[in-house]
Protein backbone atom coordinates (compact mmCIF):
# COMPACT_ATOMS: atom_id res chain seq x y z
CA UNK A 1 0.00 0.00 0.00
CA UNK A 2 1.46 3.48 -0.91
CA UNK A 3 0.23 6.08 1.72
CA UNK A 4 -0.87 9.58 0.92
CA UNK A 5 0.94 10.81 3.99
CA UNK A 6 3.20 8.97 6.52
CA UNK A 7 3.97 11.44 9.88
CA UNK A 8 7.61 10.49 11.87
CA UNK A 9 6.42 11.31 15.40
CA UNK A 10 3.05 11.20 17.34
CA UNK A 11 3.83 13.82 19.74
CA UNK A 12 1.26 17.29 19.71
CA UNK A 13 2.22 18.42 16.25
CA UNK A 14 2.16 14.89 14.60
CA UNK A 15 -1.28 13.36 15.78
CA UNK A 16 -2.99 16.64 15.28
CA UNK A 17 -1.71 16.86 11.75
CA UNK A 18 -2.80 13.25 11.54
CA UNK A 19 -6.55 13.65 12.42
CA UNK A 20 -6.36 16.79 10.23
CA UNK A 21 -4.92 14.88 7.26
CA UNK A 22 -7.39 12.20 7.74
CA UNK A 23 -10.14 14.31 8.22
CA UNK A 24 -9.14 15.68 4.78
CA UNK A 25 -9.38 12.50 3.04
CA UNK A 26 -5.86 11.68 3.18
CA UNK A 27 -4.38 8.00 4.06
CA UNK A 28 -2.44 8.38 6.86
CA UNK A 29 0.63 6.34 8.73
CA UNK A 30 1.88 7.17 11.87
CA UNK A 31 4.84 6.00 13.20
CA UNK A 32 5.71 6.62 17.11
CA UNK A 33 8.83 5.03 18.92
CA UNK A 34 7.65 5.50 22.44
CA UNK A 35 3.91 6.84 23.90
CA UNK A 36 1.34 8.75 21.40
CA UNK A 37 0.84 12.55 22.73
CA UNK A 38 4.86 12.65 22.60
CA UNK A 39 7.47 14.43 25.75
CA UNK A 40 4.78 16.87 26.04
CA UNK A 41 1.50 14.82 27.27
CA UNK A 42 3.95 11.74 28.82
CA UNK A 43 7.05 13.91 30.07
CA UNK A 44 6.25 17.18 29.88
CA UNK A 45 3.67 19.66 29.57
CA UNK A 46 0.75 17.40 31.17
CA UNK A 47 2.75 15.96 34.06
CA UNK A 48 4.08 18.89 34.95
CA UNK A 49 0.92 20.36 35.61
CA UNK A 50 -0.86 17.45 37.67
CA UNK A 51 2.52 18.16 39.65
CA UNK A 52 1.90 22.02 40.31
CA UNK A 53 -1.94 21.96 41.27
CA UNK A 54 -0.76 19.58 43.80
CA UNK A 55 1.56 21.68 44.73
CA UNK A 56 -0.64 25.30 44.23
CA UNK A 57 -3.41 23.27 46.75
CA UNK A 58 -1.08 22.85 49.56
CA UNK A 59 0.42 26.55 49.18
CA UNK A 60 -2.93 27.61 49.25
CA UNK A 61 -3.39 25.83 52.61
CA UNK A 62 -0.33 25.99 54.21
CA UNK A 63 -0.83 30.39 53.44
CA UNK A 64 -4.89 30.33 53.93
CA UNK A 65 -4.92 32.04 57.47
CA UNK A 66 -4.31 35.75 55.65
CA UNK A 67 -7.41 34.99 54.10
CA UNK A 68 -9.03 33.57 57.33
CA UNK A 69 -8.93 30.13 56.40
CA UNK A 70 -6.58 27.92 58.77
CA UNK A 71 -5.19 24.35 57.60
CA UNK A 72 -3.17 22.22 60.09
CA UNK A 73 -1.10 19.77 59.68
CA UNK A 74 -1.08 19.57 55.71
CA UNK A 75 0.91 16.97 53.28
CA UNK A 76 1.89 16.24 50.59
CA UNK A 77 2.48 12.46 49.26
CA UNK A 78 4.30 13.06 46.58
CA UNK A 79 3.88 9.13 45.73
CA UNK A 80 0.39 9.89 45.59
CA UNK A 81 1.11 12.80 43.20
CA UNK A 82 2.93 10.24 41.00
CA UNK A 83 0.27 8.00 40.76
CA UNK A 84 -2.37 10.69 39.88
CA UNK A 85 0.17 12.21 36.83
CA UNK A 86 -0.01 8.25 35.49
CA UNK A 87 -3.69 8.52 35.79
CA UNK A 88 -4.07 11.53 33.90
CA UNK A 89 -1.47 10.65 30.84
CA UNK A 90 -3.34 7.48 30.46
CA UNK A 91 -6.50 9.12 30.29
CA UNK A 92 -5.31 11.56 27.99
CA UNK A 93 -3.19 9.17 25.61
CA UNK A 94 -6.21 6.95 25.52
CA UNK A 95 -8.10 9.45 24.11
CA UNK A 96 -5.44 10.47 21.23
CA UNK A 97 -5.58 6.66 20.40
CA UNK A 98 -9.01 6.72 20.29
CA UNK A 99 -9.11 9.68 18.14
CA UNK A 100 -6.38 8.68 15.83
CA UNK A 101 -8.23 5.12 15.20
CA UNK A 102 -11.81 6.96 14.74
CA UNK A 103 -10.03 8.93 11.84
CA UNK A 104 -8.64 5.84 10.86
CA UNK A 105 -5.16 7.05 11.09
CA UNK A 106 -2.83 3.54 11.09
CA UNK A 107 -0.18 3.69 13.85
CA UNK A 108 2.85 1.49 14.26
CA UNK A 109 4.64 1.72 17.39
CA UNK A 110 8.30 1.32 16.16
CA UNK A 111 11.74 3.22 15.30
CA UNK A 112 11.30 5.04 11.66
CA UNK A 113 13.84 5.34 9.30
CA UNK A 114 14.26 7.40 6.03
CA UNK A 115 15.19 5.75 3.34
CA UNK A 116 16.58 7.00 -0.19
CA UNK A 117 13.55 8.23 -2.44
CA UNK A 118 12.07 5.87 -5.07
CA UNK A 119 9.43 6.02 -8.00
CA UNK A 120 6.75 5.31 -5.74
CA UNK A 121 7.27 7.86 -3.07
CA UNK A 122 8.98 8.24 -0.08
CA UNK A 123 10.49 5.48 1.92
CA UNK A 124 10.39 4.60 5.55
CA UNK A 125 11.88 1.72 7.35
CA UNK A 126 10.77 0.45 10.73
CA UNK A 127 10.67 -3.04 12.35
CA UNK A 128 12.22 -4.82 8.91
CA UNK A 129 9.32 -4.12 7.05
CA UNK A 130 9.51 -0.52 4.47
CA UNK A 131 6.31 1.55 4.02
CA UNK A 132 6.11 4.30 1.16
CA UNK A 133 4.05 7.51 0.89
CA UNK A 134 3.81 10.39 -1.65
CA UNK A 135 4.53 12.67 1.46
CA UNK A 136 6.21 12.67 4.53
CA UNK A 137 5.60 15.02 7.77
CA UNK A 138 8.58 14.91 9.43
CA UNK A 139 7.52 15.32 14.21
CA UNK A 140 9.89 13.43 15.69
CA UNK A 141 10.34 16.08 18.61
CA UNK A 142 13.31 17.12 20.91
CA UNK A 143 15.17 15.56 23.86
CA UNK A 144 16.69 16.86 26.77
CA UNK A 145 20.40 18.45 26.66
CA UNK A 146 22.94 15.90 28.58
CA UNK A 147 25.61 18.46 28.91
CA UNK A 148 29.29 17.19 28.56
CA UNK A 149 30.14 18.73 32.20
CA UNK A 150 33.06 16.17 33.79
CA UNK A 151 30.70 13.57 35.91
CA UNK A 152 27.54 14.34 34.97
CA UNK A 153 27.28 10.73 32.35
CA UNK A 154 28.26 8.84 35.01
CA UNK A 155 25.84 10.63 37.48
CA UNK A 156 23.11 10.16 35.16
CA UNK A 157 23.94 6.55 35.21
CA UNK A 158 23.87 6.17 38.54
CA UNK A 159 20.75 8.22 38.97
CA UNK A 160 21.71 10.85 41.20
CA UNK A 161 21.23 13.27 37.97
CA UNK A 162 18.03 13.11 36.13
CA UNK A 163 16.20 14.98 33.18
CA UNK A 164 12.58 15.75 33.11
CA UNK A 165 11.66 12.27 31.85
CA UNK A 166 13.19 10.91 35.68
CA UNK A 167 12.26 13.22 37.96
CA UNK A 168 8.57 12.65 36.79
CA UNK A 169 8.50 9.54 38.38
CA UNK A 170 10.34 9.52 41.05
CA UNK A 171 8.52 8.46 43.94
CA UNK A 172 10.17 10.15 47.01
CA UNK A 173 10.99 14.19 47.70
CA UNK A 174 14.55 14.56 48.05
CA UNK A 175 15.73 16.68 50.81
CA UNK A 176 18.35 19.17 48.73
CA UNK A 177 17.11 19.58 44.94
CA UNK A 178 19.70 21.54 42.85
CA UNK A 179 18.35 22.36 39.46
CA UNK A 180 20.92 23.52 36.67
CA UNK A 181 19.17 25.97 34.24
CA UNK A 182 16.98 28.21 35.04
CA UNK A 183 14.29 27.88 32.15
CA UNK A 184 11.00 26.96 31.95
CA UNK A 185 11.60 22.70 33.12
CA UNK A 186 13.77 23.85 35.65
CA UNK A 187 11.84 26.94 37.21
CA UNK A 188 8.28 24.80 37.15
CA UNK A 189 10.23 21.44 39.11
CA UNK A 190 11.69 24.24 41.46
CA UNK A 191 8.86 25.43 42.33
CA UNK A 192 6.57 22.35 43.30
CA UNK A 193 9.79 20.72 45.27
CA UNK A 194 10.00 24.06 47.02
CA UNK A 195 6.37 24.05 47.88
CA UNK A 196 6.51 20.04 48.83
CA UNK A 197 9.55 20.67 51.21
CA UNK A 198 12.60 20.31 48.89
CA UNK A 199 15.51 22.60 49.75
CA UNK A 200 16.00 23.73 46.07
CA UNK A 201 18.59 25.42 44.78
CA UNK A 202 18.97 26.36 41.01
CA UNK A 203 22.33 27.23 39.28
CA UNK A 204 22.23 29.31 36.10
CA UNK A 205 24.79 30.46 33.57
CA UNK A 206 22.80 33.47 32.88
CA UNK A 207 22.43 36.30 35.05
CA UNK A 208 18.73 36.29 35.04
CA UNK A 209 16.39 33.62 34.80
CA UNK A 210 13.61 32.53 31.98
CA UNK A 211 15.46 32.67 29.58
CA UNK A 212 13.99 35.56 27.22
CA UNK A 213 11.11 36.34 29.13
CA UNK A 214 10.79 40.30 30.25
CA UNK A 215 13.88 41.03 32.89
CA UNK A 216 11.20 43.04 34.88
CA UNK A 217 8.97 39.81 34.97
CA UNK A 218 11.98 37.93 35.35
CA UNK A 219 13.17 39.74 38.42
CA UNK A 220 10.00 39.80 40.04
CA UNK A 221 9.66 35.77 39.54
CA UNK A 222 13.23 35.18 41.11
CA UNK A 223 12.02 37.62 44.31
CA UNK A 224 8.81 35.88 44.72
CA UNK A 225 10.46 32.54 44.83
CA UNK A 226 13.67 33.88 46.89
CA UNK A 227 11.07 34.97 49.81
CA UNK A 228 9.69 30.36 49.43
CA UNK A 229 13.13 29.68 49.81
CA UNK A 230 14.54 28.82 46.36
CA UNK A 231 17.96 29.81 45.89
CA UNK A 232 19.39 31.23 43.02
CA UNK A 233 23.22 31.14 41.65
CA UNK A 234 22.89 33.37 38.53
CA UNK A 235 26.09 33.74 36.48
CA UNK A 236 27.88 30.37 36.83
CA UNK A 237 29.46 27.91 35.08
CA UNK A 238 28.70 24.55 36.33
CA UNK A 239 32.63 22.97 36.38
CA UNK A 240 31.73 19.36 37.22
CA UNK A 241 28.70 17.30 39.14
CA UNK A 242 30.25 14.31 41.85
CA UNK A 243 28.50 12.26 44.21
CA UNK A 244 26.31 14.43 46.38
CA UNK A 245 27.34 18.13 44.96
CA UNK A 246 27.47 19.98 41.94
CA UNK A 247 30.92 22.12 41.50
CA UNK A 248 30.18 25.75 39.71
CA UNK A 249 32.24 28.60 38.84
CA UNK A 250 31.34 32.35 39.76
CA UNK A 251 33.20 35.44 39.30
CA UNK A 252 36.52 33.19 38.51
CA UNK A 253 35.86 31.51 42.02
CA UNK A 254 34.86 27.59 42.54
CA UNK A 255 31.93 26.65 44.73
CA UNK A 256 29.99 23.75 45.58
CA UNK A 257 26.84 23.20 46.51
CA UNK A 258 25.31 19.76 48.21
CA UNK A 259 22.53 17.63 46.58
CA UNK A 260 20.76 14.84 47.19
CA UNK A 261 19.02 14.64 43.35
CA UNK A 262 20.01 17.04 40.61
CA UNK A 263 17.81 18.18 37.70
CA UNK A 264 19.71 18.78 34.20
CA UNK A 265 17.07 21.59 32.38
CA UNK A 266 19.79 23.36 30.24
CA UNK A 267 17.65 22.90 27.25
CA UNK A 268 16.71 20.51 24.40
CA UNK A 269 17.75 19.90 20.79
CA UNK A 270 15.72 18.33 17.83
CA UNK A 271 15.76 14.97 17.55
CA UNK A 272 16.78 14.37 14.17
CA UNK A 273 19.93 11.99 14.99
CA UNK A 274 19.32 8.28 13.02
CA UNK A 275 16.52 9.58 11.24
CA UNK A 276 17.76 9.19 8.25
CA UNK A 277 17.26 12.66 6.95
CA UNK A 278 20.72 12.63 4.84
CA UNK A 279 18.95 10.08 2.45
CA UNK A 280 16.93 12.77 1.09
CA UNK A 281 19.22 15.82 1.33
CA UNK A 282 17.10 17.18 3.73
CA UNK A 283 18.77 20.85 4.49
CA UNK A 284 19.42 21.58 8.24
CA UNK A 285 20.49 23.94 11.14
CA UNK A 286 22.68 22.04 13.37
CA UNK A 287 20.35 18.79 14.68
CA UNK A 288 17.61 21.50 13.31
CA UNK A 289 15.20 20.58 10.11
CA UNK A 290 14.93 23.50 8.19
CA UNK A 291 10.75 25.15 7.09
CA UNK A 292 9.84 27.65 5.34
CA UNK A 293 6.51 29.68 6.12
CA UNK A 294 4.58 26.49 4.55
CA UNK A 295 5.96 24.26 7.11
CA UNK A 296 7.81 22.40 4.09
CA UNK A 297 11.51 21.44 3.62
CA UNK A 298 13.52 21.83 0.95
CA UNK A 299 12.43 18.42 -0.58
CA UNK A 300 8.84 18.45 -2.52
CA UNK A 301 6.37 16.89 -0.29
CA UNK A 302 8.27 16.90 2.93
CA UNK A 303 6.97 18.80 5.62
CA UNK A 304 8.84 19.32 8.83
CA UNK A 305 6.97 20.29 12.82
CA UNK A 306 7.16 20.87 16.05
CA UNK A 307 10.44 20.89 17.89
CA UNK A 308 12.69 19.00 14.79
CA UNK A 309 12.77 22.54 13.24
CA UNK A 310 14.27 24.69 16.50
CA UNK A 311 11.98 27.34 15.66
CA UNK A 312 9.91 27.63 18.86
CA UNK A 313 9.96 24.20 21.52
CA UNK A 314 6.69 24.48 22.29
CA UNK A 315 3.47 22.63 21.97
CA UNK A 316 0.74 24.82 20.98
CA UNK A 317 3.41 25.94 17.89
CA UNK A 318 3.72 22.25 16.97
CA UNK A 319 0.35 21.85 16.69
CA UNK A 320 -0.42 25.36 14.46
CA UNK A 321 2.73 24.36 12.04
CA UNK A 322 1.36 20.76 11.50
CA UNK A 323 -2.15 22.63 11.15
CA UNK A 324 -0.06 25.02 8.40
CA UNK A 325 1.82 21.99 6.92
CA UNK A 326 -1.34 19.52 6.04
CA UNK A 327 -3.62 22.72 4.86
CA UNK A 328 -1.10 22.89 2.45
CA UNK A 329 -1.02 19.26 1.76
CA UNK A 330 -4.33 19.74 0.91
CA UNK A 331 -4.13 22.26 -1.61
CA UNK A 332 -5.09 25.06 0.74
CA UNK A 333 -2.86 28.37 1.29
CA UNK A 334 -1.82 28.68 4.50
CA UNK A 335 1.32 30.29 6.48
CA UNK A 336 3.10 30.32 9.58
CA UNK A 337 3.25 33.28 11.91
CA UNK A 338 5.69 33.61 14.76
CA UNK A 339 5.06 36.79 15.90
CA UNK A 340 2.13 36.11 18.56
CA UNK A 341 3.51 32.78 20.26
CA UNK A 342 2.32 32.86 24.16
CA UNK A 343 4.68 31.68 26.45
CA UNK A 344 3.90 30.43 30.28
CA UNK A 345 6.12 29.34 33.50
CA UNK A 346 3.67 27.61 35.16
CA UNK A 347 4.83 28.44 38.60
CA UNK A 348 2.66 29.66 41.39
CA UNK A 349 2.28 32.73 41.05
CA UNK A 350 2.40 32.25 37.15
CA UNK A 351 4.10 34.37 33.98
CA UNK A 352 2.56 34.13 30.92
CA UNK A 353 3.82 36.29 27.64
CA UNK A 354 3.74 37.26 24.15
CA UNK A 355 5.25 39.08 21.70
CA UNK A 356 7.87 41.66 21.58
CA UNK A 357 9.94 42.48 24.69
CA UNK A 358 11.67 45.91 25.87
CA UNK A 359 14.59 43.82 24.46
CA UNK A 360 13.69 42.90 21.67
CA UNK A 361 12.04 45.91 20.34
CA UNK A 362 14.78 47.65 21.25
CA UNK A 363 17.22 45.01 18.77
CA UNK A 364 14.85 45.74 15.98
CA UNK A 365 14.98 49.07 16.06
CA UNK A 366 11.15 49.77 16.99
CA UNK A 367 9.97 53.08 17.95
CA UNK A 368 7.66 51.45 21.16
CA UNK A 369 6.56 52.55 24.42
CA UNK A 370 6.07 50.70 27.44
CA UNK A 371 3.80 50.91 30.01
CA UNK A 372 4.06 48.47 33.47
CA UNK A 373 1.22 48.42 36.30
CA UNK A 374 0.73 46.97 39.29
CA UNK A 375 -2.13 43.83 39.06
CA UNK A 376 -3.62 45.42 42.25
CA UNK A 377 -5.54 47.93 39.88
CA UNK A 378 -7.68 44.57 38.49
CA UNK A 379 -10.32 44.04 41.94
CA UNK A 380 -10.31 41.01 41.45
CA UNK A 381 -6.86 40.23 41.56
CA UNK A 382 -6.89 41.92 45.42
CA UNK A 383 -9.21 39.96 46.40
CA UNK A 384 -7.45 37.02 45.37
CA UNK A 385 -4.00 37.72 46.08
CA UNK A 386 -3.35 39.32 49.45
CA UNK A 387 0.40 41.30 49.48
CA UNK A 388 0.54 40.05 46.10
CA UNK A 389 2.90 42.22 43.84
CA UNK A 390 2.05 41.45 40.33
CA UNK A 391 2.93 43.40 37.29
CA UNK A 392 1.30 43.56 34.04
CA UNK A 393 3.34 45.21 31.11
CA UNK A 394 2.53 46.58 27.30
CA UNK A 395 4.29 47.34 24.48
CA UNK A 396 3.14 49.64 21.73
CA UNK A 397 4.25 50.16 18.49
CA UNK A 398 4.00 54.24 18.10
CA UNK A 399 4.23 54.03 14.62
CA UNK A 400 1.23 52.04 14.11
CA UNK A 401 -0.60 51.97 17.14
CA UNK A 402 -0.99 48.20 17.54
CA UNK A 403 -0.08 46.26 20.64
CA UNK A 404 3.28 44.05 20.02
CA UNK A 405 4.21 42.52 23.54
CA UNK A 406 2.18 41.71 26.89
CA UNK A 407 4.17 40.14 29.78
CA UNK A 408 2.68 39.59 33.16
CA UNK A 409 3.34 37.71 36.45
CA UNK A 410 -0.22 36.54 38.19
CA UNK A 411 -1.93 34.50 38.89
CA UNK A 412 -4.33 33.19 35.92
CA UNK A 413 -1.93 34.54 33.70
CA UNK A 414 -2.02 31.54 31.47
CA UNK A 415 -5.54 31.68 30.73
CA UNK A 416 -5.79 35.34 30.02
CA UNK A 417 -2.50 35.59 27.68
CA UNK A 418 -4.41 33.76 24.63
CA UNK A 419 -6.56 37.27 23.94
CA UNK A 420 -3.56 39.07 23.78
CA UNK A 421 -2.05 36.89 21.42
CA UNK A 422 -5.21 37.72 19.46
CA UNK A 423 -4.67 40.70 19.81
CA UNK A 424 -1.34 40.96 18.12
CA UNK A 425 -2.08 38.49 15.77
CA UNK A 426 -5.03 40.56 14.04
CA UNK A 427 -2.82 44.14 14.82
CA UNK A 428 -5.80 45.16 16.26
CA UNK A 429 -5.74 49.19 16.88
CA UNK A 430 -4.74 50.47 20.75
CA UNK A 431 -7.87 52.36 19.95
CA UNK A 432 -9.98 49.51 19.02
CA UNK A 433 -8.73 47.72 22.08
CA UNK A 434 -10.38 50.50 24.07
CA UNK A 435 -14.10 49.42 22.94
CA UNK A 436 -13.39 45.88 23.94
CA UNK A 437 -15.91 45.11 27.07
CA UNK A 438 -13.84 43.24 29.77
CA UNK A 439 -15.97 41.00 32.41
CA UNK A 440 -15.45 42.94 35.71
CA UNK A 441 -14.37 41.62 38.53
CA UNK A 442 -10.94 40.10 36.37
CA UNK A 443 -7.63 39.47 36.65
CA UNK A 444 -7.41 40.41 32.74
CA UNK A 445 -9.07 43.94 32.99
CA UNK A 446 -5.34 44.88 33.76
CA UNK A 447 -4.65 45.13 30.33
CA UNK A 448 -7.40 47.49 29.88
CA UNK A 449 -6.41 49.87 32.87
CA UNK A 450 -2.97 49.94 31.30
CA UNK A 451 -4.11 50.27 28.24
CA UNK A 452 -5.65 53.81 29.16
CA UNK A 453 -2.91 55.01 30.53
CA UNK A 454 -0.58 55.22 27.73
Amino acid sequence: MIYDLIVIGGGPGGYNACEKAAAGGLKVLLFEQRNVGGVCLNEGCIPTKTFLYSAKLADGANHGAKYGVYANGVTVKHEEVVARKDKVVKQLTGGIRAALKGHGVEIVEATAHIEKKSAEGYNVSAAGKTYTAKRLLIAAGSEAIVPPIPGVKEQYAAGFCMTNREILDMKEVPEKLVVIGGGVIGLEMASYFNSVGSKVTVVEMLNKIGGPIDSEISKLLQKNYEKKGVTFNLGCRVTAVEPGKVVFEKDGKTESVAADKVLLSIGRRAASKDLGLENLGIAMDRAAVITDEHMQTNMPGVYACGDINGKSMLAHTAYREGEVAVNNMLGIRDKMHYNAIPGVIYTNPEVGTVGETEETAKAKGIDYVAKTITMRYAGRYVAENEGGDGILKIIVDKKWNKLIGVHMITNYASEIIYGCCTMIEKGITIDEIKKVVFPHPTVCEAIREAIFML
